[in-house]
């Protein structure tokens, strides 16, 4: 009887033991399918993203022979290089490519082969050297978007001309600059050197990077410290009552609030009744500095948790003062879970364009700001504005800009990873 007993014990042990080990793989087989579900959506995302965007870091170039004659650049009288026809001389040169464009429709279809920001760059030369003049100097200028378009393929040949951007003239004669070797393409420098332009070829990310710059430079200069500060007084001096439960209640709402409610708040606070001007990285960066506020606290303040009590009453036994005690020894144990909450702060407020858009840093900026207080744009909004545009040319120069953000923010995340391992310390 004892012995049928234990048998059929034995039996649902083991039962049980199955039932569990089927458990567990069933758990383990969902949890990788749901790992693998989401790097496969992540491989696909970047995938899209780099088919799309890696055109834009190219660019066409249009090689054309410029005559830099009085004549030419002022073909109605005395030369001044302030009012001198730039454009014309251009227009001038690819005409001679061109012979058969002898009507004024024909001409007009010739002269958008070329970007307006040849002629800028022909002034900018005899500006520089002026004994170009009476010479003829062979130069790469920037294509239209246009032939940008049709040397990558993104324009379909075989569609109806009134559907597309390139007539039936203009393919030929971009087939025939490309034959003559006049067609080329090479590194988009623009792109990074330029602000934004209603002209695709022109358009360029210097002007939202550096005023997503300054404003990480104001945002940074204002939170880290408060925020540190509020922490070590709410973790190590504040005492425990109601009123602090409910600041550290308020503190961790804050951090889920939308942010374009601090957009709200800086447009309310910092422009209509402080007078910063608006659009500005200034404004801009006091903005993000409020949004990455709550942030930088709940981080820096469980940073200050980590340190082992033990150190407090160890120091504390050696006779130390409080203050003492948090700047001798807590502090510089906490400061890596400071840092790296600081920069993800940082990396948040990066990627934040609904505040920016509230408080003006949706206009269209053309100048790269020089400045605190100069009309500015972000890189969060640059994209926003490029990818309502309609044209064809400055979609792949969204998905540009967006690769560019990506990397920046892997950097700062990296910068964070690295300055922890720096300045950590075991205990």
């Amino acid at each position: 009887m004892n012995r049928d007993t234990s048998i059929s014990t034995r039996d649902k042990v083991a039962a049980g033991l199955r039932k569990r080990h089927r458990s567990e793989l069933t758990f383990r087989a969902f949890g990788f399918i749901a790992t693998a579900i989401g790097i496969l959506f992540l491989a696909v995302f970047f995938w899209s993203l780099i088919a799309q965007g890696y055109t834009a870091f190219s660019q066409t170039y249009l090689t054309l022979d410029i005559e830099f004659s009085e004549e030419a650049l002022a073909p109605g009288g005395q030369l001044d290089l302030e009012y001198a026809d730039f454009d014309g001389v251009v227009r001038q040169s690819l005409r001679q490519l061109l012979p058969d464009a002898t009507d004024r429709r024909a001409r007009r279809e010739m002269n958008r082969l070329v970007s307006i920001g040849a002629g800028y760059q022909v002034r900018d030369a005899i500006r520089d050297d002026e004994s170009l003049l009476g010479t003829t100097q062979t130069m790469r200028v920037p294509a239209a978007s246009t032939v940008d378009m049709v040397m990558k393929g993104n324009i379909d040949r075989t569609l109806p001309e009134e559907q597309r951007t390139a007539s039936d003239r203009q393919l030929a004669w971009i087939d025939q600059l490309a034959e003559q070797g006049r067609l080329e393409m090479g590194f988009n420098t623009a792109l990074f050197t330029n602000g934004d332009s209603r002209e695709p070829e022109l358009a360029g990310i210097r002007g939202a990077v550096m005023g997503s710059l300054y404003m990480l430079i104001v945002a940074i200069a204002v939170s880290f410290p408060v925020g540190t500060a509020a922490a070590i007084y709410l973790e190590e001096f504040a005492p425990k009552n109601r009123w602090s439960d409910l600041i550290e209640v308020n503190i961790n709402n804050l951090a889920a609030v939308p942010s374009i409610v601090f957009g709200l708040l800086g447009l309310a606070v910092f422009i209509n009744w402080i007078g910063i001007p608006r659009s500005s990285p200034l404004v801009g960066g006091f903005v993000l500095s409020l949004l990455t506020l709550p942030v930088i606290i709940i981080a820096s303040r469980a940073a200050i948790k980590a340190v082992p009590p033990s150190i407090r009453e160890a120091a504390l036994g050696l006779g130390a003062s409080k203050m003492q005690v948090v700047g001798h020894h807590v502090l510089p144990l906490a400061l890596p879970g400071m840092l790296t909450g600081a920069i993800i702060g940082m990396s948040r407020a990066l990627g934040e364009s609904a505040p920016l858009l509230m408080i003006g840093m949706v206009a269209f900026i053309v100048d790269v700001p020089a400045g605190f207080t100069d009309p500015a744009t972000a890189l969060p909004v640059q994209v926003y504005l490029w990818a309502d545009s309609p044209e064809r040319a400055f979609a792949e120069r969204t998905s540009a800009a967006i690769i560019v953000l990506l990397a920046f923010l892997l950097v700062m995340n990296l910068t964070a990873v690295i300055l922890r391992k720096r300045v950590e310390r075991q205990w």
